[in-house]
């Protein structure tokens, strides 16, 4: 009997001590084997979503993994793509996922010049075999963005951009890990549209009095404004282009000199860009004489033909008929 109970007390010792074994540190004062090191990411299901503001708030200091632990698991390439050379960044513990065979973690990157929510992949050996910057959050305060794993385990990574004009536009990626390849791959996309739907006029209040002084518009998205200028001879002007669904466009403000009654030029010091203004009672025509590429795309130009805005004429007032 005494035998017995010696053995089941030494049973419920060995049990209680392996059921409350402690985790090693990630602070770098403990070894530290793969296996614990993914362990200490918070194992969920799907969906996991993570959102650009959450960075922005304090994080908890004791989800720190040391910059020394993080390395013996992952390639030093990891944080040099992401932060450029020799960046120590502070490394946080976030979630983790299992699908089939791999496993897939979450860590917190904070920098000084950028912030991050990337994705590990490790195989069923606790291999690393490939990352994916998930969520890295830029400095465009009209932007908000939102990444993650979705039910059906595609990684995506979204961004919504509030334009000028009102307007909102919404872009998306979705990536998918592949074990035969050993790497994440872009499987669809669905690009921002950050085109405005219709342009802010920056000379739109100056006057407009001499003859060409006017609007020559083909659509909202394809101006040329043309306005007074305080010297004889001059105008100002500004040029708006999108052309083929945003393949082309571009846009230039300056200052052109009449070269004749009816035709200008204009070249600025210090821009290679040179273009001929020809007007006509009811329209302007574009020629680049130089190419303009530094203020347009390459695969298309200013050149083209602009008819001229009709000015609509405030009635006049009728006057009262004397009895």
């Amino acid at each position: 009997m005494g035998r017995y109970l010696t053995f089941l007390m030494i049973t419920c010792y060995l049990c209680f001590g392996c059921g409350n074994k402690k985790k090693p540190s990630l602070t770098g004062t403990d070894k530290v084997e793969v296996g614990d090191f993914i362990g200490s990411f918070e194992l969920i299901k799907p969906p996991y979503q993570v959102i650009d503001t959450s960075l922005n708030r304090k994080q908890n200091d004791s989800l720190l993994i040391a910059n020394t632990i993080f390395s013996q698991f992952v390639p030093d390439s990891v944080l040099t793509i992401l932060l450029g050379k020799n960046v120590k960044p502070k490394i946080y513990l976030g979630k983790s996922v299992k699908i089939e065979t791999e496993t897939y973690l979450f860590p917190k990157i904070i920098a000084p010049n950028k912030k991050a929510v990337i994705v590990l992949c490790f195989d069923k050996k606790n291999i690393f075999k490939a990352w994916l910057p998930l969520l890295v959050p830029d400095a465009n305060p009209a932007t908000t963005q939102s990444s993650g794993l979705d039910k059906k385990n595609t990684f995506y990574k979204s961004v919504s951009l509030k334009k000028p004009d009102g307007s909102t536009a919404e872009g998306k990626e979705a990536y998918s890990y592949y074990e035969d390849a050993g790497k994440f791959n872009l499987i669809a996309e669905d690009p921002l549209d950050d085109r405005v739907q219709e342009v802010i006029n920056p000379i739109d209040t100056l006057q407009k009095k001499n003859k060409y002084s006017a609007d020559y518009i083909k659509d909202n998205m394809n101006i040329v404004s043309i306005r007074d200028h305080s010297e004889t001879g001059k105008f100002n002007f500004f040029i708006h282009i999108d052309r083929n669904n945003g393949e082309c466009n571009g846009e230039l403000k300056g200052v052109a000199n009449f070269t004749s009654a009816n035709v200008a030029l204009y070249k600025q010091r210090g821009d290679a860009c040179s273009i001929q203004f020809n007007f006509s009672s009811s329209s302007v025509s574009m020629k680049e004489v130089e190419p303009c590429g530094a203020h347009r795309q390459l695969k298309c130009s200013f050149d083209g033909s602009f008819p001229k805005k009709k000015e609509t004429k405030p009635k006049a007032s009728k006057k009262p008929s004397s009895k």
